[in-house]
């Protein structure tokens, strides 16, 4: 319908709001008690569940039936959150195995990180819907740019549960860069720095002519105020136990306690020059300590300086320097604290040049408001938001195993989504039949530093020679940054896609290492992948000239000519049984000069077209005109039978892997 409301939605950390355009402006729709900010924290009560503000008074009284910060766990393994739950008063379910979705015991149930989060934002559509007086049942949801695969799609299915169809996932800092791009109406390179509760994110934005492109990103998905708040939750604890003589890290509601006073004198500590944690215990003891601003940002100093590192790297991504920064956008709620805006301000240089960070829009909103902003656009628009148009990046790269382990990428790191690429492959072994095609996502060389996203078979290509299937791999990114890939060998037109939903057994630690770790091990993954590209091409030649003996091309060479490729051929052996890529390329051009004859007389056969699909086409090159180092994927199957079909299946789960294929 025409008149059906979109609504933009942040869903935080911490706490969670809901937008609309009120005409040309975005607006927080307030709750049921007029706050406008929801709390991101759901409670199982004996009225019922409770969201909100409703829900924190419970984490006092029964902290075992609350949760709250769920967000946290939204798309991750088992082991990355073994820290975060010894502050938590909630459980995991028992027997969790890596990979597997976490189960959260609360209330009685068992619930996953979605369907906590589905409970917030049907608190968040209730709202809308009250307000409007109308079904609300579309929505524009933000997450952290840094987000990936398994987290955005845990966030789209948290929607799903709630009622809502979500239209479009948006990163956090775009969406707040939409919201003040509409304010500010100016053209201009924009980083936007996001702090909040439980992630870090920093964009490089340019906006030109109502066009929002993203030039960079990166981020902690991981960091947040969360992170200064366990840090002071866990030195008070460590004070009542050793001045106190009392140990109430297994209580639920004295934690619970605690984390209250400590998050009231964080805030207080923002205007403050000190602030006094007053807490009662469950034993009738009070814990008192006073903590001076100077002393709580010596304490959080390097959970605050952990921000720095992604900002310089977005930047270095964008190919700028930080006086080509022509505004910084703070957002999230851990902005508002004076050592982070003083940290922004030395990063960017801000008050040298005169400049002073943008705080205009209220940090806890601004991102629901670019969400409204974007919410109108996908609605129809209006005469504000007619001519903004919203362009995103991918924040890491994306590509196939390669044969002997090596990476092909596919679509490059901080590419414009939605992104679509395509690459073209063949088979390396007579008579394949199946290629298994694994995805796999980060900046390193080799696979298997890289983060595994997918595997999936494309069956049925009919037996063939080596070389003569025409495998198509297309990658597809959307506007919600989800992947999908699919693979058609063109002369049958066999095809098989996936759309990329990996496990939820992804470190952050992987995630976030990624970029700075292709740096670190940059020459030494070059290097190996030269090698192995290197034997690769020595394997894929021998194999040409092998086969070429029986060929009665090879009856026409000179004693002398069969000699030299004898020795070619013993010298290229030689040369792969090392790890000297220079060595192994030298062997290489010395067989090739030793066999360009025998190519000639190859290609002037009768039966030359059916050779040239072995050798040029399987090899990737001609050997006449020298040598191209091809792109094969590493772990294609090799069919010989049918009975080897039906070890697909299995041997694909035990990551089980048998012959080559090579780039066509």
């Amino acid at each position: 319908m025409a008149d059906e409301r979109v609504v933009g939605i942040d869903l935080g950390t911490t706490n969670s709001l809901v937008a609309y355009m009120q005409g040309d402006t975005p607006t927080v729709i307030p709750g049921e008690d007029g706050e406008r900010l929801v709390p991101s924290v759901v409670a199982w009560t004996d009225d019922g569940v409770v969201v909100g503000n409703a829900a924190r008074g419970t984490l006092m009284s029964d902290a075992a039936s609350a949760v709250y910060s769920a967000k946290r766990l939204m798309g991750r393994d088992v082991a990355d959150v073994q820290e975060e739950l010894k502050l938590f008063p909630f459980k995991l379910a028992e027997g969790l195995q890596p990979g597997e979705v976490l189960k959260v015991s609360v209330g009685g149930l068992m619930l996953t990180p979605p369907e906590i989060s589905a409970y917030v934002l049907m608190q968040l559509k209730k709202n809308a819907e009250r307000f409007f007086g109308a079904p609300v049942t579309k929505a524009v949801i933000t997450v952290p740019a840094y987000f990936n695969d398994a987290q955005r799609q845990a966030t789209k299915d948290a929607g799903r549960i709630a009622g809502l169809e979500v239209l479009r996932l948006v990163n956090e800092p775009t969406a707040a860069a939409l919201a003040y791009g509409l304010d500010k109406n100016r053209d201009g390179l924009i980083a936007v720095y996001d702090f909040g509760g439980g992630t870090f994110d920093i964009s490089i934005l340019k906006l030109h002519e109502g066009i929002f492109e993203v030039i960079a990103t990166g981020g902690d998905t991981h960091l947040g105020g969360d992170d200064i708040d366990n840090l002071l939750i866990a030195i008070a604890l460590d004070d009542i136990a050793g001045d106190l003589g009392e140990d109430v890290r297994e209580n639920g509601e004295a934690v619970q306690a605690i984390r209250k006073a400590v998050i009231e004198a964080k805030i207080l500590l923002s205007t403050a020059d000190a602030a006094t944690l007053d807490v009662l215990l469950p034993s009738g003891k009070r814990y008192l300590r006073e903590i001076s601003r100077a002393q709580f940002e010596e304490l959080t100093a390097g959970v605050i300086a952990r921000t720095a590192g992604p900002c310089r790297q977005a930047l270095k991504d964008a190919g700028l320097e930080t006086a080509a920064i022509d505004e910084v956008v703070l957002v999230g709620g851990s902005t508002r604290i004076p050592a982070v805006r003083q940290l922004v301000d030395d990063l960017f240089g801000l008050s040298a040049r005169g400049k002073k960070p943008h705080t205009e829009l209220n940090p806890d909103e601004v991102v629901a408001l670019g969400a409204a902003v974007q919410a109108q656009i996908l609605a129809g628009g209006s005469a504000a938001t007619e001519d903004l148009l919203l362009l995103d990046v991918t924040p890491l790269s994306l590509g196939i195993e390669a044969l002997g382990g090596v990476v092909a990428k596919i679509i490059q790191r901080n590419s414009t989504i939605p992104a679509s690429a395509t690459e073209h492959f063949t088979t390396g072994v007579d008579g394949q039949a199946n290629v298994a095609i694994h995805v796999v996502q980060g900046e390193r060389e080799l696979a298997k530093d890289c983060r595994s996203l997918a595997r999936f078979d494309l069956k049925g290509i009919p037996p063939m020679m080596a070389g003569l299937p025409r495998i198509e791999v297309k990658f597809l990114i959307d506007a919600n940054g989800i992947l999908h890939v699919s693979a058609r060998e063109q002369r049958s037109g066999k095809e098989a896609e996936v759309e990329v939903k990996p496990t939820y057994g992804l470190t952050d630690e992987q995630v976030e290492s990624m970029i700075l770790a292709s740096f670190d091990y940059a020459e030494e993954d070059i290097r190996e992948r030269q090698v192995i590209e290197a034997k690769n091409e020595a394997d894929t030649i021998l194999t040409a000239v092998e086969k070429g003996r029986s060929h009665a091309a090879w009856q026409m060479l000179s004693s002398d000519e069969i000699e030299k490729i004898d020795q070619g051929v013993s010298q290229l052996k030689a040369a792969t049984k090392g790890n000297d890529y220079k060595a192994i390329r030298q062997s290489i051009e010395a067989l090739d000069q030793s066999t360009r004859r025998f190519a000639e007389l190859m290609m002037d056969s009768a039966v030359s077209g059916a050779i040239k699909g072995k050798t040029m086409e399987a090899a990737g090159e001609s050997i006449g005109e020298g040598v191209k180092a091809p792109h094969p994927f590493a772990k294609a199957q090799v069919l010989s039978s049918d009975a080897e079909a039906e070890k697909i299946e299995d041997s694909v789960k035990d990551e089980a892997t048998a012959g080559e294929s090579t780039e066509d």
